[in-house]
């Protein structure tokens, strides 16, 4: 069972449930005041607020009744020191947005609770046991990247039925992409698509992995899901413009900001609630 949910909802969601269970338990006596480690990858996380906010409604005021530790890496590269410093202090939580920073996070303590907001895939990256019992000290919610991102392969075919050579846009740094690749591959194979992968770690890498589609002549972009795509939406739109090319997106916020369709997680936080695909016009 899995709960699909937009970005800033996952994070206020997180917020008023995920963490209240580790804090309640772990912040007795009541003097002593609890402190919750944030992990996070500057500047691809657009939901401080949201974590503030949800935490409010449990009735934990940053500076008052709880305290946040705020652990802002520059690359993917410094994560698991800023973890270890976080297990270092000792902090009563972890909060890893998503299984990029719960990779770090993991390796850094198998004791102190973990809780990611949307994790591509748990249960293949083994942080968590199952979905519905996660088991050990990890558990979040999961967007199920594998299965959405074959979707949207399909999704894009029938969108644009004239593109039978697909770009893959992947980030090596998020742990749950070569898993999703392999969904991908399995998706186009059986679609009859001609597939070429292009890797991009940072904003810089936009330019020359868009440059290298455009050399294979591809008809049309996949883009996995990842933080770094969430923060750049903008420059990522524009990149597909410049090069005419049709992309399928993972956000709706990439549609918005100028990406022609995306087939994603929603913006409900129902369980169980299906995937929703917008368009531009």
């Amino acid at each position: 069972m899995a709960i699909h949910i937009r970005r800033r909802e996952a994070i206020a969601a997180l917020g008023s449930a995920a963490v209240a269970g580790p804090l309640a338990a772990r912040a007795q006596p009541q003097s002593k005041i609890p402190v919750i480690g944030f992990l996070g990858l500057a500047p691809e996380f657009s939901g401080v607020e949201a974590l503030r906010l949800g935490l409010r409604d449990l009735g934990y005021i940053e500076g008052r009744n709880v305290i946040i530790a705020w652990q802002w890496a520059e690359n993917v590269e410094q994560l698991p020191r800023l973890a270890a410093e976080l297990v270092a202090i000792p902090v009563d939580v972890i909060v890893a947005p998503s299984s990029t920073f719960v990779e770090a996070a993991r390796k850094a303590t198998s004791t102190i609770p973990i809780v990611f907001a949307v994790h591509a895939d748990p249960v293949g990256l083994g942080h968590v046991a199952s979905l519905a019992q996660p088991g050990g000290n990890i558990t979040g919610m999961s967007m199920l990247l594998t299965e959405l991102a074959a979707k949207g392969l399909e999704v894009m075919t029938e969108t644009v039925p004239q593109a039978r050579r697909i770009g893959i846009l992947w980030n090596p740094t998020t742990p749950s992409h070569p898993r999703a690749l392999q969904a991908i591959e399995a998706a186009g194979e059986k679609l009859g698509l001609e597939l070429r992968t292009t890797p991009a770690q940072t904003l810089e890498d936009f330019d020359a992995a868009f440059s290298m589609m455009v050399q294979e002549a591809v008809g049309g972009l996949l883009v996995v899901a990842s933080p770094l795509v969430v923060a750049q939406a903008a420059p990522l739109a524009r990149f597909a413009l410049k090069h005419q090319l049709p992309g399928m997106f993972p956000f709706k916020e990439n549609v918005e900001a100028g990406g022609l369709i995306s087939y994603g997680a929603t913006a409900t936080t129902s369980i169980g609630a299906p995937p929703v695909t917008s368009i531009r016009y």
